[in-house]
């Protein structure tokens, strides 16, 4: 029996090795492509070749995450939190930057505060509410460089980065070397910020292999090397339609399919603990959106507003058959929202036994309009009736 126990003991020791080999030789891979890729001159003659290395870096990169996931918790209660409010934002910082304090000056909430880094060390949620708008806000543990390959819990505190739709990054105003660093880890876990989702439509099938078409001009990328790219990344039979002008990461992240476009506010926090002109440096090398300092209570309401703006918040007020509209109490939705986005924020029901609607403000031609599709798009401060079968 014990041989039998030294003997398995041994495998797995030898399966564990492997699996570090392989870990090993893959990073290695990558790093090498990295360089590849950098040391690489952008032009005309290489954006083909620059592109599929691009395409093989992402494909590399999945495996590697996929391989350091293996075997390991897929969750953590920790950083479960149900979402809340009309909105959800998360605060992202390394550690100490002032998140915690940030939270509870803005918020009902009680997270923990401490002289010391790490002193988060799960979710914690709270409520913002100004203008109408309920805002959930979470205070997540600071991250670490490597966050996006899982260091320091770091890829649960992105994945809940991933969900929000907006992200507040803080920096913190004596390290602010630290702003490039978080950028970083932010785009390695397939964030985003504060760009448009590329408008591309891939429509798969069995056979027939790439088809490629657009309905503008490509020139940053052209049809082999979206063609290529496709089939690097083994998409082998595909129709593509681009209805913007993208360039070969671009499509990356189109083809990858997990890639998300949340808003983002940059806080320079702390601005207390530096002189104006070092304030001043800092505003021009990192071009925050607002600065604050939490513990003296600086740019508090200007952030408050600064969320709200970016979030591009409308004011929808509802109203009932024969009844005056409740104006005391708008429904909060965003801007370019339809008639459908309404009705699926009340209830399922209402898109299911929807007949029509009734419109007054300014997206109606006339007060009391009539539209029986629910793709009608509204504005702000306009009034609606819902009427459903």
């Amino acid at each position: 029996m014990p041989g039998k126990e030294s003997s398995k003991k041994a495998k797995k020791k030898g399966k564990v090795e492997l699996t570090e080999r392989k870990e090993l030789s893959l990073n290695d891979k990558i790093k090498e492509l990295k360089e590849d890729i950098s040391k690489t001159k952008y032009n005309k003659k290489t954006q083909h070749a620059i592109g599929l290395m691009k395409a093989k870096l992402a494909m590399m990169t999945d495996r590697a995450v996929k391989r350091s996931s293996a075997g390991k918790a897929s969750g953590d209660q920790r950083f479960s939190v149900s979402r809340t409010g009309d909105c959800t934002a998360v605060l992202l910082g390394f550690p100490s930057v002032g998140k915690s304090t940030l939270l509870n000056k803005i918020t009902n909430a009680k997270s923990e505060i401490a002289q010391y880094s790490f002193t988060t060390l799960s979710a914690v949620p709270g409520l913002l509410k100004y203008k109408f708008a309920k805002i959930q806000i979470i205070d997540v543990p600071g991250i670490v460089s490597g966050a996006a390959a899982g260091k320091g819990r770091g890829r649960e505190v992105l994945n809940l980065v991933r969900s929000a739709d907006i992200i507040l990054v803080l920096i913190d105003a004596l390290y602010p070397q630290h702003n490039e660093a978080i950028l970083k880890e932010i785009y390695d876990t397939g964030v985003r910020i504060n760009k448009e989702k590329p408008y591309v439509i891939i429509t798969k099938k069995a056979r027939g292999g790439v088809n490629v078409g657009s309905t503008i001009k490509l020139t940053r990328i052209d049809e082999k090397t979206v063609k290529d790219i496709a089939r690097e990344m083994r998409l082998n039979n595909a129709d593509i339609l681009i209805k913007s002008d993208i360039d070969a990461d671009e499509f990356i992240d189109v083809i990858r399919e997990d890639t998300v476009y949340p808003k983002s506010l940059t806080i320079l926090t702390k601005i207390d603990l530096v002189s104006e002109e070092k304030l001043e440096n800092l505003k021009k090398r990192i071009k925050p959106d607002i600065c604050i300092s939490a513990e003296k209570g600086i740019g508090i309401e200007e952030l408050k507003e600064a969320i709200y703006s970016k979030m591009k918040f409308v004011r929808i007020f509802l109203k009932e058959q024969n009844k005056k509209a409740d104006m005391e109490e708008p429904l909060m939705m965003f801007k370019g929202c339809t008639v459908k986005d309404v009705c699926l924020k009340l209830h399922k029901d209402f898109v299911n036994k929807f007949k029509f609607v009734r419109v007054w403000g300014s997206s109606a031609k006339f007060d009391g309009q009539k539209f029986k599709k629910m793709d009608k798009k509204l504005a702000d401060k306009d009034i609606i009736e819902i009427r459903i079968s």
